[in-house]
C-alpha cells in the first residue's frame, strides 16, 4: 500500500479506497485509541482508523502499521491499508474484559509475541521520560520528579535479558477474547525491547499478580525465575515513572481532570515501590 502525507476526510477515504463499504458504527469502538469506526461491505468487516495528531506522529502511525503487518493473526488483528492519515485493520470479533487473564494464559500470548522476529526500531524510555518532564504543566513539575529523573539517567537503562518485539501497552482493555483464543489490539506504543520490561509494564492490580505472570512466563520461556523477576523489579521504576509522565502530558493536552487522578496514583504507587 503507497504510503501518503495528504490529509482525507472519512467519506474521502471510504469513496477512494473502500467504495461499497459503509460505516457500521459511529462510537469509537473499545480499544482503539485515535478514533475508529467499524466500516463493512456484505460480510466485510473493517476498523478504520484516523491519525491525530494529538495521539501519534506520522512516524508512529506507520510503524504501527508495519508491526500489524508483520504479525500472525493468531496475535493480533492485519493490517490491511494506510494511506492519507488512515489505517484500515481486519475487525476482531470478541469481547473485552475488565479483568486480565489468568497468569498462564496470558504468559502464553506474551511468550508467542516475543518469539516473532524483531520489528526493527527500539522502545527508548528516557527520551521519553524527559519528553514528558519538558512537556508537562511546569506546575505540576516537583523536585521529586526531578531527582528520579537524573537518577535514572544517570543510571541507563538496564541490559536487556533477551530483546523481542514489545507490545508495550498490556492491559485488560487491549486483549480481545474470540473463539481462536486471545488477541492483542492497540500496538501504537510497540518496538523492540526486553522481554522484562513488558512483563513491568503490564496494567496489573496487584505486585501478587505480576509476579504469578512472571513465574509463568518464566517457565513458558525457560529462564531462570529469580533472574527474570529481578530484571523486571530493576525496570518497575522506569515504567512507573513513563506512566506518570504519560498522564501528566495528557492532562496538559486535554485538561481531563482523570489524568491528574491516575498520574498521583502513579506517585502514590511509586513510593510504596521504593
Amino acid at each position: 500500500m503507497q504510503f501518503s502525507n495528504s490529509k482525507l476526510t472519512r467519506a474521502e477515504v471510504l469513496a477512494r479506497y473502500f467504495p461499497g463499504y459503509q460505516p457500521a458504527a459511529a462510537q469509537t469502538l473499545q480499544g482503539l485509541s485515535g478514533g475508529g469506526c467499524l466500516i463493512v461491505r456484505d460480510e466485510h468487516r473493517l476498523v478504520l482508523r484516523e491519525q491525530r495528531a494529538s495521539a501519534l506522529s506520522h512516524a508512529q502511525f506507520l510503524r504501527q502499521y508495519r508491526a500489524l503487518r508483520r504479525l500472525p493473526e493468531s496475535l493480533t488483528a492485519t493490517a490491511r491499508f494506510c494511506a492519507a492519515g488512515w489505517m484500515a485493520v481486519d475487525y476482531l470479533p470478541g469481547i473485552v474484559k475488565t479483568r486480565l487473564p489468568e497468569a498462564d494464559a496470558l504468559a502464553c500470548v506474551l511468550s508467542e509475541l516475543h518469539r516473532q522476529p524483531r520489528f526493527g526500531w527500539r522502545v527508548l524510555l528516557l527520551p521519553l521520560l524527559k519528553q514528558y518532564w519538558q512537556t508537562c504543566d511546569p506546575g505540576r513539575r516537583s523536585l521529586g520528579w526531578l531527582r528520579e529523573l537524573k537518577r535514572l539517567a544517570a543510571q541507563g537503562e538496564p541490559q536487556p535479558l533477551r530483546l523481542s518485539p514489545l507490545h508495550m501497552d498490556i492491559h485488560a482493555g487491549n486483549l480481545v477474547y474470540g473463539t481462536d483464543g486471545i488477541r492483542l489490539i492497540d500496538w501504537e506504543y510497540a518496538g523492540d525491547g526486553d522481554i522484562a520490561l513488558e512483563l513491568a509494564a503490564v496494567w496489573c492490580e496487584d505486585s501478587n499478580i505480576r509476579y504469578r505472570l512472571v513465574m509463568a512466563y518464566a517457565r513458558k520461556v525457560q529462564i531462570e525465575p529469580a533472574l527474570l523477576w529481578r530484571q523486571v523489579s530493576r525496570w518497575r521504576p522506569w515504567v512507573l515513572m513513563l506512566m506518570a509522565g504519560w498522564y501528566e502530558c495528557r492532562w496538559q493536552q486535554i485538561g481531563d481532570q482523570q489524568f491528574i487522578t491516575l498520574a498521583d496514583e502513579i506517585w502514590r504507587q511509586r513510593r510504596i515501590e521504593d
